[in-house]
This record gives structure tokens, C-alpha cells and sequence, in this order.
């Protein structure tokens, strides 16, 4: 799995909710190459953000950009905790957090008064053991699969594993749960009560890998010669096919705000969705927004 960017980090218990799993400091003095990131204390303002763990490897890798060679330098603090898109999306209507992290679309059950900024776009790929490689999975059989019908390897074309079906979710504040809900099972059905539910995307990734019998699904920046990756419905869960439209597990990634983005929240979102160095930093694992 592709680190996330240097910083320093903390760890600090969830003000409501989920212990979040990191708070990852981003100062923004001027930064060398190997020198070690500022306090916060000392940066102007300070932008802090939770929410998706699927999110999170990109918004560091933007708010480092941004802190050390962006209009931020100088000028802006990042603080950045996990704990899934519905606590992000819940921490900015509340005014807990300057910004929400999501990994799914806007729902209609979601707070009002939020606006969903569109910064980048994300494959989901189901995933098996590296032992148990898998050609291929309709939707009709992902759907078997996923709600429990299907509980057998040998019920599935192609698997080496044998024996049952071990299935691997997130829990219900995932944003990574409710695009895999909407793209793969059609936005109907649920995943079975018998999954494993794990808080995060290296959480699934980490029981994949060490179980034979184990499938799941994670964000494709997750993926790793560890893991092997079932073609959905034919394609193949690769950057290239998702940028092309081939492969259809796509979902967007959002800068959730409390009303219209002002200030320094503003200026941050914009420079995501319009800078060249933006578009490179998002071009390295994900999807530009056209």
C-alpha cells in the first residue's frame, strides 16, 4: 500500500462517535525537503477536516502540495482525522470541522445546509486473497455474493479457495459501504449481517490478505500485489479502465462545506479543483473532475 505523505501525526480520541484512527498535522511554514513540519500553532490559519479513510491518502497528499509549494504556503495549517464520510459529513454540519471528507454522493438523508465541492473521482474494486484469484463477477453474482445467497467458493466460477465465503464490509459510516451499496447491489440491497465490518480500508485490506476464503472491497489506492482484484463485469479495477469509463465502479470524492466555501476554505477547494498541480497530484492514483 502507497504511503500516505510525511507529517507529523497524533492520535486523539473523537469529540462524539468513532475514535478517530489519525490526526495528521500539516503545518504551513516553509518546509525543506527533510526538515519536520512546523507546529500548527504557528500557521495563520488552520483548515481541519474528518471524514473518509479513502479520502484520506489524497487530501494529504493536496494539503502537503498546497503547504509547501501552493498559494498556502506560509499561510494555512491542515488538520486531518478519519472516522468515514457520514462523521465527516456529520462534523461540518455541526461546525466541529472546517471541512468533511466523502467518498460518496450527496444523499437526500444527508444534514442541510452542506454543499458537496467535487474534487476528484475513485475505483472501487472488489478484492480477493492473492491465493484465490477470480476471472470475473457479474453483477448478478457480486449481488449474490455480497448479501449472503451465495456462500460457497465452490458455487463461485473460477475460485481456488474452498469452503465458505468469508465476506469483509464497513461499518455503517463508510462512505466506501454506500458506493458499494449503490454501484454493485444496485442501491437496494444490503450487504449480509454475517460480514466482518472493519473501520477502514486497511482494516479490510489487512483481513483480505490474511484469509484464503476472505473477499471485500476497498478504494483502488488501497490495492497491492498483496491482494488480487476481480474484473467486474469483465474490466479489470485499474486506474487506466476507470479513467476511460470501462470500469463502472466509480464514485466521487467531495470537500463537504457548512454552506458555500468562504475564506481560507475557499481558496483551498478552488486550487483542488482548478491548479495544474492539483490535477497532477489527483492524476497520480485518481480521477480529475472535468
Amino acid at each position: 500500500m502507497r504511503r500516505s505523505p510525511r507529517a507529523s501525526v497524533t492520535t486523539k480520541p473523537s469529540h462524539g462517535g468513532p475514535v478517530r484512527q489519525r490526526a495528521t498535522t500539516i503545518a504551513l511554514a516553509a518546509i525543506a525537503a527533510t526538515a519536520v513540519a512546523a507546529p500548527v500553532a504557528q500557521a495563520k490559519t488552520t483548515i481541519t477536516m474528518s471524514g473518509s479513510t479513502s479520502v484520506y491518502p489524497l487530501i494529504t497528499s493536496l494539503a502537503r502540495s498546497y503547504v509547501t509549494s501552493g498559494p498556502g504556503k506560509g499561510k494555512v495549517g491542515f488538520v486531518v482525522q478519519q472516522g468515514g464520510s457520514d462523521t465527516g459529513i456529520t462534523d461540518v454540519s455541526r461546525g466541529r470541522v472546517t471541512i468533511g471528507n466523502a467518498s460518496r454522493a450527496q444523499q437526500p438523508s444527508d444534514p442541510g445546509g452542506i454543499v458537496f465541492n467535487k474534487i476528484a473521482y475513485d475505483a472501487v474494486c472488489i478484492i480477493t486473497n492473492a491465493s484465490n484469484p477470480i476471472g470475473t463477477l457479474s453483477q448478478a453474482q457480486v449481488e449474490s455474493i455480497f448479501t449472503g445467497r451465495t456462500r460457497s467458493w465452490s458455487q463461485v466460477p473460477g475460485a481456488r479457495a474452498t469452503g465458505s465465503i468469508e465476506l469483509v464490509s464497513r461499518t455503517a459510516t463508510s462512505g466506501t459501504a454506500d458506493a458499494f451499496r449503490e454501484i454493485f447491489l444496485g442501491g437496494q440491497l444490503s450487504i449480509a449481517a454475517s460480514a466482518q465490518v472493519k473501520s477502514s480500508n486497511g482494516l479490510v485490506k489487512q483481513t483480505v490478505e490474511a484469509s484464503k476464503g476472505a473477499i471485500g472491497f476497498v478504494s483502488l489506492d488501497f490495492v497491492d500485489s498483496d491482494l488480487r482484484t476481480v474484473n467486474y463485469q469483465g474490466v479489470g479495477c485499474t486506474l487506466r479502465n476507470a479513467k476511460s469509463g470501462q470500469y463502472k465502479g466509480v464514485r466521487p470524492f467531495s470537500l463537504v462545506t457548512r454552506g458555500k466555501p468562504t475564506g481560507a476554505s475557499k481558496a483551498f477547494i478552488k486550487w483542488v479543483q482548478t491548479s495544474s498541480a492539483a490535477k497532477a497530484v489527483i492524476n497520480q492514483h485518481w480521477i480529475p473532475v472535468r
